[in-house]
């Protein structure tokens, strides 16, 4: 079964992520703990590293499914056809919030450039396009989920 991408409404997607779950349908949300700090303390919380965004499995047919939740809006299209995120991403996802500390992972959105290969870290052998540079900092776009990560590349290697 392909991994969709759902878009949620704004701060809403844990508690889509909780209700998809609650209907039997497999879902993925990776959440990146973040300190925040108030006037009194500083704490860490929870919030998606990719916002408005949450990762649903099932069948073709079945799709309609989500939207019998509260908070779904949509699903990303990509030329004209669903989203779908290969389960290899899914893992380097996964992989990477487990691996690596959650204060250095930053995602943005960028426009598509140059094809790369990271050859080290939680990401080898995954395959992105360059969007940009900033000292050591390397961003790179992932293939289908047209999201981009910022990768340190005095402790990972990318070659062209």
């Amino acid at each position: 079964m392909p991994w969709f991408v759902i878009y949620t409404k704004s701060r809403n997607e844990k508690l889509v992520a909780e209700r998809l779950t609650e209907k039997g349908i497999e879902v993925y949300c990776p959440m990146l703990k973040t300190k925040r700090k108030w006037s009194d303390r500083i704490k860490i919380v929870e919030e998606p590293l990719f916002r408005s965004y949450c990762f649903v499995r099932l069948e073709e047919h079945e799709r309609s499914k989500v939207f019998d939740v509260p908070g779904v809006v949509r699903y990303l299209f990509w030329l004209k056809k669903p989203a779908i995120v290969r389960d290899s991403e899914i893992d380097t996802i996964e992989r990477m919030l487990g691996t690596y500390d959650h204060q250095a992972i930053k995602v943005e959105r960028y426009e598509l450039n140059t094809p790369v290969t990271i050859n080290s870290g939680a990401f080898a052998n995954a395959t992105g396009e360059v969007v940009g540079q900033q000292g050591s900092v390397l961003t790179i776009q992932l293939d289908s989920l047209g999201m981009v990560l910022k990768v340190d590349l005095t402790k990972t290697t990318v070659t062209a």
